[in-house]
């Protein structure tokens, strides 16, 4: 996510994100295709925020889920609080699913 890291280097020193846990529900069959990926925040809490996806094949909602991605020190091995700016680019793509 370019709002953590603008350079995309995903270097432990730069990239203070981890993802904790994702899920996914196929609910519609998908086929070598053309696929839309919709993407936006469900979820911000203190140290962690929930990304909510969805995968639509010609007009057909096919897989929808979550990933929580916690905001973290590599060096010190903890979870830490978002960031005050990083939330408020956050809050801009909050969406309720």
């Amino acid at each position: 996510m370019k709002f953590f890291d603008p350079e995309l280097t995903l270097s432990r020193e730069t990239f203070p994100l981890i993802m904790a846990h994702s899920e996914y529900d196929f609910v519609g069959q998908m086929f070598f295709k053309d696929v839309e990926i919709k993407t936006w925040i469900s979820k911000i809490g203190t140290k962690s925020f929930t990304v909510y996806h969805e995968a639509w094949q010609e007009g057909r909602l096919c897989v929808k889920g979550t990933a929580v991605i916690v905001h973290y020190d590599f060096n010190t091995e903890q979870t830490t609080p978002i960031p005050e700016d990083k939330r408020k680019l956050l809050e801009q793509h909050l969406k309720e699913v």
